[in-house]
């Protein structure tokens, strides 16, 4: 079989977030796997994990080009064979004009596809439905993207629930914390006044200061860390992870996780609804009004941890290329 050149079209930085990245590089490492070549074409800035993803896996990170004819154009260049899309920010005119140049084109998306005319549409949201489209839709929690060490990480049965009288608690939003949620759920936390070792995932200076002023109570303790490859190994350490209702909620379900997520976004709401009723959270936050449902953080969440335990037995993204109806 000859070797596809596939071209991922994102960004990450400190006001982005990293999920449109990290989502990609789950699809990226099963077209390495399958010998094709993969280059990724965007900024990332201001978040060195980020980049060293990239690096690790030997796919070279250019420029990533914003109009439509400059897509073509650069796809052109680099004799592109399949473009990923995956960007709020983006012209959506681009998708159709790589399509009308004889790219194929596959739109990651989360719902709204924003009238992009692609060949292959992929929305890996629970629940996930669109009408007629002009592309293939691989839609639904059948394609979770889900990187490699996420996968390696999950556990060969659930976790059994034991109360914990000083649970390990870890709270990450992402790479950089866009949206400052950690200080303002590490107080929510806190003031329960429930003994506990706070584990958190700081990307940003600000976000880092602002921990820094929290006082503990009584037997608490709040540990940030930088991000890390060994976020996986962290969460199936923890009692209860809080994390942002977005791409990681299907690396919490493939990991087996107590989570209790996080709206911090509007674009997240739809999707962190379905996951609340579907009983996928322990509790619901929404970080506008900071609500956390009151209870022990310590409680056990058998049914929780067994069924999120059934999630991500095989990896979305290795589904992709095959179910395309050839387009990939």
């Amino acid at each position: 079989m000859s070797t596809v050149r596939v071209g991922v079209r994102c960004d990450a930085g400190p006001t982005r977030g990293v999920g449109h990245l990290v989502r990609c590089l789950a699809l990226a490492e099963e077209f390495l796997a399958r010998g094709h070549r993969v280059e990724f074409f965007g900024t990332v800035e201001g978040v060195g994990w980020a980049g060293r993803q990239l690096a690790a896996r030997g796919i070279p990170l250019h420029p990533g080009p914003q109009r439509p004819a400059d897509l073509v154009a650069t796809a052109r260049r680099h004799g592109l064979d399949v473009v990923v899309l995956d960007s709020y920010e983006l012209d959506p005119a681009g998708a159709g004009a790589l399509r009308a140049a004889g790219v194929v084109t596959l739109a990651v998306v989360d719902g709204d596809t924003r009238g992009q005319d692609a060949d292959v549409y992929l929305d890996q949201n629970l629940g996930a439905a669109h009408g007629p489209l002009p592309g293939r839709l691989l839609a639904g929690t059948a394609y979770p993207l889900l990187r490699d060490a996420v996968v390696a990480a999950r556990p060969a049965a659930p976790r059994p629930a034991t109360p914990a009288a000083r649970p390990r608690v870890l709270a990450f939003f992402g790479g950089t914390d866009a949206f400052g949620a950690a200080p303002v759920l590490a107080r929510v936390l806190l003031a329960t006044g429930h003994p506990m070792d706070l584990t958190v995932v700081v990307g940003r200076a600000d976000v880092e200061a602002e921990l820094a002023a929290l006082a503990p109570g009584r037997g608490q303790a709040v540990r940030p860390v930088p991000p890390t490859d060994d976020l996986p190994a962290l969460v199936t350490a923890a009692d209860l992870v809080v994390s942002a209702a977005g791409t990681s909620t299907w690396e919490l379900c493939c990991l087996g996780a107590p989570a209790a997520l996080v709206c911090v976004v509007d674009n997240q709401r739809e999707s962190y609804g379905r996951v609340v009723d579907a009983g996928l959270g322990v509790w619901w936050v929404d970080l506008g009004v900071c609500r956390l449902l009151s209870g022990s953080v310590g409680s056990e969440p058998d049914r929780l941890s067994s069924r999120l335990a059934r999630g991500g037995r095989r990896r979305g993204c290795a589904r992709v290329p095959g179910d395309t109806g050839g387009a990939l």
